[in-house]
């Protein structure tokens, strides 16, 4: 490990809006940071054609726009931005102790803080014609892309409570809102149940799945398969949206760090401290909730201010020792 070793102040894994905001923060705290992109650099807005929600850009911006923009703004204070993937992490558990990672199982870099902004990723049907109209018309974000579809006919697939949220979001927006439950039951909270039932313009199909997404460039219609029976039925939709869940991309931390039952890591109270000193979790990697490229851009900041008060205890404690040593010499 020695042979290849680097040593640097502050390491962010991971890019996309909490990635480069903390890297933002960071640098202009002085704390040098580096950071390794990962295999999607800028997460997954990259995949996303207008992103209108995002503070500042009042006419809106395409994903990867906006990820260059954050970019440039990282570089511009100082960030080192590198093409590379994070594939293995040892931690120390001591106050002040360093920290090591491996980078395209390589080459090791020693870092006396860690940023995690390795984000989540969605789950898809992985159907080639979904697939093929991701972003034009095919969505995992009924949030993020629901405004584009006003007045006009959705479907969603899902049965659990983001998709029946999202569902009834997109009912108040929609025309109308074709509901795909694969299963003879939803999984979704009986509260949230009810709220889709309820809700008028909600068509809610169980035992149902898609069997093609219709359409070249932009979606068209939805043909849909009765598991039960065997029938098949078309649709003329616009948009779909597919609420089956995320897969936070934390494999990596398994058995290092605090995470729950579904891999999102675990953080202390409202700040961004895991169970490690010295080691920040930031984004998508630990929001199962809001999963907001705003909320992930709050909690890089939040992760950089941390990491610079933790560092400057840790300065602070090591020269309170040097003074007591010398004392003790003296």
């Amino acid at each position: 490990m020695s042979d290849n070793l680097e040593r640097i102040k502050t390491l962010i894994i991971g890019s996309g809006p909490a990635g480069y905001t903390a890297a933002i923060y960071a640098s202009r705290a002085d704390l040098k940071p580096v950071m390794y992109t990962g295999l999607e650099p800028g997460g997954q807005l990259t995949t996303t054609t207008e992103v209108d929600n995002f503070p500042g850009y009042a006419d809106g911006v395409d994903g990867p726009k906006m990820m260059m923009d954050l970019q440039k703004q990282a570089e511009r204070f100082g960030t080192e931005v590198r093409m590379g993937m994070v594939t293995e992490v040892e931690f120390s558990d001591k106050v002040g102790g360093i920290h090591k990672a491996c980078v395209d199982n390589s080459k090791w870099v020693e870092a006396e803080t860690i940023i995690i902004s390795t984000g989540a990723t969605a789950k898809y049907l992985g159907l080639p014609s979904e697939q093929r109209l991701r972003g034009g018309g095919v969505s995992a974000c009924a949030v993020c892309d629901g405004f584009f579809y006003k007045g006009q006919d959705v479907a969603i697939v899902g049965g659990g409570d983001t998709a029946a949220e999202e569902a009834t979001y997109l009912a108040n927006i929609c025309n109308k809102v074709t509901m795909l439950v694969r299963g003879d039951q939803m999984r979704a909270s009986k509260a949230m149940q009810h709220r889709v039932t309820s809700t008028k313009n909600i068509d809610l199909r169980y035992n149902t799945e898609v069997d093609e997404v219709i359409g070249e460039q932009v979606v068209e219609g939805l043909r849909m398969l009765n598991k039960e029976t065997g029938e098949k039925e078309q649709i003329d939709i616009t948009g779909l949206f597919i609420a089956i869940g995320h897969k936070p991309n934390t494999d990596i931390f398994k058995g290092k760090l605090t995470m729950d039952d579904t891999g999102y890591l675990m953080t202390e109270g409202k700040s961004t401290k895991t169970n490690i000193p010295g080691v920040f979790a930031s984004g998508d990697a630990q929001d199962k909730i809001y999963r907001q490229a705003v909320t992930a851009a709050g909690t890089g900041c939040m992760a950089a201010l941390d990491a610079e008060r933790y560092l400057a205890v840790v300065e602070s404690e090591e020269g309170e020792e040097v003074k007591t040593t010398k004392k003790v010499e003296a």
